[in-house]
């Protein structure tokens, strides 16, 4: 009498565990995703957020506030932190500008802050305005005490209001200004963030 044995297919006996392990896989990666981005969402402002604090800030609504801010968005992404403050600032070839605000973060830390610096460059003119400052990266609000370089002529204007960037390693800050007069060329300098008065630039 001949008997016969039935073996499974090893490659079927592989298969299946190895297809759940990945999709197993798969689903903690997504699950890790998800929380991070909703961490980074709770630490960050959104767009909207952004633009009506500049709006009550300034006091006006301009479709060049609004661009300022997309463009931001979309080239530096969400900030942690936000600055609304007043300045001082003219230059003839060589120019010194001077300010003071509040920091907030959005994981509740608030600071006050001077800055300071010189502006070489062809800048014609002078200004006094209110300045709103959008934060990246910043991991508490001491560090924002150092000198941030930055290239103040190569600024983006449109419809009244003007953004430019300024860095030291991963953090970045994005000075908005309204009716910042008449400035062409390119003005090279620093801000010198510090957390009391001074009248030293340098």
């Amino acid at each position: 009498m001949i008997r016969w044995t039935l073996t499974p297919p090893v490659t079927a006996m592989k298969t299946i565990p190895l297809f759940r392990i990945a999709l197993a896989l798969l689903f903690a990666s997504l699950a890790c995703t998800a929380r991070a981005q909703t961490q980074s969402n709770e630490d960050t402002y959104d767009q909207e957020t952004m633009l009506q604090a500049a709006e009550g800030f300034f006091g006006s609504t301009t479709e060049g506030l609004a661009k300022l801010i997309e463009k931001a968005f979309k080239e530096q992404g969400r900030p942690n932190g936000y600055i609304k403050g007043e300045e001082a600032a003219g230059a003839i070839a060589v120019g010194l500008r001077y300010g003071d605000g509040e920091l907030t973060l959005k994981n509740g830390g608030t600071r006050k802050v001077f800055w300071s610096g010189p502006s070489l460059g062809f800048d014609l003119g002078g200004n006094a305005s209110k300045v709103f400052v959008l934060v990246y990266h910043l991991p508490s609000a001491d560090k924002i005490f150092q000198r941030f370089p930055g290239v103040d002529g190569s600024f983006y204007y449109v419809g009244g209001a003007g953004i430019n960037y300024q860095q030291r390693g991963a953090i970045i800050l994005a000075p908005i200004r309204l009716g910042v007069g008449l400035r062409t060329g390119a003005s090279v300098g620093y801000m010198h963030y510090t957390p009391e008065k001074t009248w030293n630039p340098f």
